[in-house]
């Protein structure tokens, strides 16, 4: 089969490589239909991730046929229409039983980091019956994609842990697709202001159309000055850091008001500063998270009803062979106006 393999920092290769085979009882093979790229891609890329080793089949995201399956997978079967989940979960051990999946003992995430991934034309799933979810009929599967990875993770690591409330001020740092996807869930509970800030104004614009009430550009804007106008000076009550830099996680700081909660979504490869000397008396919460992806199954209940629309988030489309292209594009997205791209085996 061909496959995109990671080579080491600053190197990957569409290259053949054997198809998957069952190798454990819980385990399923899984033919691609669509797959997509992550902004965690691009970090491995710049090795930012020194856990994934060189020789990787990479991607976490899709959705596909069931082709085989191990004698103790009983939800699945060959021809059954799937969507993956970024995290694989055994369901049995102490942080599965927890609710945590991405911490689970012989699981988490492991597709395209630990284990060869999705950005190829199959895929072995470990423990299938907890990693698998069967696709609703009618629905496009296109947008299923974007409930692999990327909802999951906005609503579950900004959104949830955020504590956004009804009526409550929400800024979002980064209007790339992980903060447009905790943009377009922090809806669900009605915040009184959604900030989107960010330095391309197109995606700023975007984020309007999604929903955001306010947009700030970091690099034309003062930023804090326009948060604390537009919250009676008082600053935001969550601070969703959405990009993965120190400037961003610092500026989260500066927005966050008395008593406020600081949710990191962005994949952060250096240190950055916590600055504990004037937050210590402010009652700040922050939180940090993987995706445990237990909220999935309300995303497609959402996407199923309408409330929900994750294929706005797709701007561009590729086929495997082109996957080079699909990484430059994705990782120019300012220059290409891209958020989440297509990849079709």
């Amino acid at each position: 089969m061909k496959a995109l393999v990671y080579e080491g920092p600053g190197r990957i290769a569409l290259q053949d490589r054997p198809d998957p085979v069952i190798q454990a009882p819980g385990d399923a093979v899984v033919r691609l239909v669509k797959t997509t790229i992550c902004g965690t891609d691009l970090h491995i890329l710049k090795g930012d991730v020194p856990t994934c080793e060189p020789g990787r089949i990479l991607g976490h995201e899709g959705v596909g046929v069931v082709e085989a399956v191990g004698s103790a997978v009983s939800d699945f079967k060959p021809g059954d229409r799937v969507l993956i989940s970024c995290i694989t979960a055994c369901g049995k051990c102490d942080y599965c039983k927890r609710g945590m999946y991405s911490h689970c003992t012989t699981g988490g995430w492991i597709l395209g980091h630990r284990i060869d991934g999705t950005q190829a034309e199959k895929v072995r799933i470990p423990h299938a019956d907890g990693s698998l979810h069967h696709l609703p009929p009618g629905v496009d599967e296109e947008a299923l994609v974007m409930l692999s990875d990327i909802l999951p993770t906005g609503y579950e690591c900004g959104v949830l842990n955020g504590q956004v409330q009804p009526g409550s001020t929400v800024a979002i740092v980064g209007a790339g697709p992980v903060g447009l996807a905790a943009l377009l869930t922090a809806q669900f509970y009605a915040p009184a202001q959604i900030i989107m800030i960010d330095l391309d104004d197109h995606r700023l614009e975007v984020a309007r159309q999604f929903g955001a009430t306010h947009v700030l550009n970091s690099g034309r804007d003062d930023v804090v000055a326009g948060a604390r106008a537009l919250t009676g000076g008082r600053g935001v009550d969550t601070a969703i850091e959405a990009v993965g830099v120190p400037a961003t996680f610092t500026l989260c700081e500066d927005l966050i008001g008395a008593g406020g909660t600081v949710a990191v979504l962005g994949v952060h490869g250096v240190k950055v500063d916590f600055h504990l000397e004037r937050l210590w008396s402010h009652n700040i919460t922050l939180r940090t998270r993987l995706v445990d992806t237990v909220t999935t199954p309300m995303l497609l209940k959402t996407v199923v009803a309408g409330t929900l629309q994750p294929g706005q988030l797709i701007t561009h489309h590729f086929a495997l062979a082109d996957i080079m292209n699909a990484y430059q594009t994705f990782g120019a997205a300012a220059a290409n106006h891209t958020l989440k791209v297509i990849i079709s085996p």
